[in-house]
């Protein structure tokens, strides 16, 4: 961070009276400006992802998520320095040290106003402390291989392609890290070119690219890809719940398709709901489309790859106009935006 220009921070705290006396204070310190406030961790999540602030002021004792919950989640899925702010230090000792064992940089307490002192006079001491100094931020084990989200939230993501799906496909996982969300795959192609392309996939992305499987169960890191010609993709519920399978049926052809997008869309709606994100890419005709409806239907997030982008602006078109497509992107956007969804469904989620 440039030393000419203050440090960002977002403000979170349940009270709105606190939220006004914090940024009160803040606002008379030249060194920090204050970007956002929030009154919950899940106020807070959205703030983080779009602003991107250099420093969050948490407070300990909030609503539905307290502040060492938020904290992990923080630490875990996008590591940033964080001032916890206490009621009484005196009696927060043991979740002092705790803190600062999962990364927060400092812990402010509001009673350590002095007498004659405006409130919060020194939590701007704190916060370019956070900043300045260098801590180490726990990392998980399982974070080792590079770019990660959280992948403990049940969420699967869907995505149709057909004329021009080769390479749009190898974009959008191209931004995928190796611990990705599990992934599954309707590419319209012949089923001898089927293996070919999971094979070119799985050497030039970081997440494992395979054929499906009838049984496969869906795992984080992985991508399957439905075989093209002989059978439709579509995903099950596994035995115990949050488990999804892979499931491969004989059918007769959708829309003139088989695997079908529209199957595999259904599936998820029907299984996955609201932890489903799906994503409709360029293409003809219109395979997909009432499908991405149905997941849009059942509270999933939904995608669909520009006209400007598109080799055909058939598929997306169809889904457009239909509304089953929730936000409309380049393609270069589309892979980090399916991340910034399963990131919020992390953050929303409690340990």
């Amino acid at each position: 961070m440039s030393a000419s220009r203050p440090v960002t921070v977002v403000v979170v705290d349940d009270s709105l009276t606190t939220r006004a006396l914090i940024a009160a204070a803040l606002r008379r310190d030249p060194r920090v400006k204050i970007v956002g406030t929030a009154g919950t961790p899940f106020e807070a999540r959205d703030l983080i992802v779009r602003l991107n602030p250099d420093v969050l002021t948490l407070d300990f004792e909030m609503p539905s998520m307290n502040g060492l919950q938020f904290l992990e989640k923080i630490m875990r899925l996008r590591p940033m320095p964080v001032v916890m702010v206490s009621g009484h230090l005196s009696s927060h000792r043991g979740l002092v040290e705790q803190s600062l064992r999962m990364g927060a940089a400092e812990w402010y307490s509001k009673s350590t106003v002095t007498s004659g002192e405006e409130p919060f006079a020194g939590l701007g001491d704190a916060i370019v402390r956070a900043v300045t100094v260098k801590k180490p931020v726990p990392v998980p084990v399982d974070a080792l291989a590079g770019n990660r989200i959280s992948l403990q939230t049940g969420t699967v993501v869907g995505i149709g392609a057909s004329t021009g799906g080769v390479e749009a496909l190898t974009d959008v996982l191209g931004h995928f890290p190796v611990a990705c969300p599990p992934t599954v795959i309707v590419q319209h192609m012949p089923r001898q070119f089927s293996e070919s392309f999971a094979r070119r996939l799985d050497r030039i992305v970081k997440p494992e690219v395979r054929l499906a499987e009838d049984g496969d169960m869906l795992k984080p890191g992985t991508v399957y890809v439905a075989s093209g010609g002989e059978r439709h993709l579509r995903v099950r519920c596994g035995a115990r719940s949050g488990e999804y399978v892979c499931q491969l049926v004989a059918a007769p052809p959708v829309n003139g398709h088989r695997p079908s997008v529209d199957e595999l869309f259904y599936s998820l709606a029907a299984t996955v709901g609201k932890n489903a994100i799906g994503v409709i890419l360029t293409g003809m005709e219109c395979d997909g489309a009432q499908g991405l409806l149905a997941m849009r239907h059942a509270g999933a997030s939904t995608l669909g790859q520009d006209r400007a982008s598109s080799v055909i602006y058939g598929m997306p078109r169809a889904a457009y106009e239909l509304g089953a497509v929730e936000k409309q992107l380049p393609l270069s956007a589309i892979g980090s935006a399916i991340l910034n969804l399963c990131e919020r469904r992390s953050l929303e989620t409690c340990p």
